[in-house]
């Protein structure tokens, strides 16, 4: 290992990894001692150990919360849906994996496809900061967005204001509408987060070792078996 690449990416001798915990497909849980576990830490500890640093996991509680963090000297590495506003900052490798992003409307909405989303007078509750409600801050044209401080508050702003559609990540759409009796998950996908790792755009060096990690990581399958070891349903290997 250069020791380029190490003083862009583990300058203090750790490898600092900043984890999005909003994020269940790819936190799952945490350890004994309060750590992290699931997709994204093991990733985390994969990247030290082929560094032959030790990983000190940087949780977050949202995924904005991490990219803001970018350039404070907190974390090394973050693993975070890969977005044009967070790029700005963030140097990303291609995605490792990929969630579909879509909506869920109430018991008898007329929206029945994704083009009907995005019309006067319609109101999309979505979880503020959020991979995909950066899409919907690029796309969305007519519909009004309303923005909520997590996940699970969006919901509830969906059910207390009554509004038309709920924005998310499929997998945790459909234990929703199983709670909604009469609610729907819309066919189809507005976005796919693309989930990458991404360090400060500055470490031309550690970027360069972080995107050759991830194409080994995809080429030998350990997304795969990442995801099959934590029980992850939802969640797909990007190609």
């Amino acid at each position: 290992m250069t020791n380029i690449i190490l003083q862009d990416l583990a300058p203090t001798g750790v490898l600092r990894a900043g984890i999005n915990l909003s994020n269940f497909l790819l936190v799952s849980g945490r350890t004994s001692s309060g750590d992290p576990e699931g997709v994204s830490p093991d990733m985390a500890a994969a990247i030290a150990e082929r560094l032959g640093v030790p990983v000190r996991y940087v949780p977050f509680p949202r995924p904005d919360a991490l990219a803001e963090a970018a350039g404070q000297d907190v974390w090394d590495i973050a693993l975070i849906g890969a977005e044009p506003a967070r790029a700005e900052k963030i140097a990303f490798t291609e995605a490792y994996a990929e969630i579909e992003s879509t909506y869920l409307v109430p018991a008898g909405s007329p929206i029945g496809a994704l083009a009907e989303v995005d019309r006067e007078g319609v109101r999309i509750s979505v979880s503020g900061g959020s991979a995909y409600d950066l899409w919907l801050a690029r796309n969305i044209r007519h519909a009004e967005v309303r923005r909520a401080p997590s996940i699970d508050a969006s919901l509830q702003l969906f059910i207390d204001e009554k509004l038309d559609a709920l924005a998310g990540l499929r997998p945790r759409l459909l234990a929703d509408a199983e709670r909604l009796p009469g609610s729907r998950v819309l066919e189809g996908g507005f976005t796919t987060v693309q989930q990458a790792i991404g360090t400060a755009r500055a470490n031309a060096a550690g970027a360069a070792f972080l995107q050759d990690f991830v194409t080994e990581a995809k080429r030998s399958r350990l997304v795969e078996r990442l995801i099959d070891r934590h029980g992850v349903k939802g969640l797909t290997a990007a190609r």
